[in-house]
């Protein structure tokens, strides 16, 4: 790994910091015991929590797609801001 972006942060008096230009919305901190902490960026449901019949469909529709077995595409410029 390498640093991407260092900076210091001041706690406010809640004891909260705030992170520059977060990926994501929801971390995973771990507190160690040399006064460290880790974050990690999760989302809200785990991997590990998704069915296997799910899984299962979606291998399916990624070897169909892969296939060319799909829909037409769908046009999405007019939801992209100008």
């Amino acid at each position: 790994m390498t640093v991407v972006e260092q900076y210091d942060v001041a706690a406010d008096a809640k004891k909260r910091i705030n992170l520059r230009n977060a990926k994501t919305k929801y971390f995973h901190v771990k507190a160690l015991s040399n006064g460290a902490y880790v974050l990690e960026p999760r989302v809200l449901v785990s991997p590990a929590a998704i069915s296997a019949r799910s899984l299962r469909t979606l291998d399916k529709s990624v070897a169909n797609l892969k296939k060319g077995v799909a829909s037409a595409p769908i046009d999405l410029s007019a939801f992209i801001k100008a």
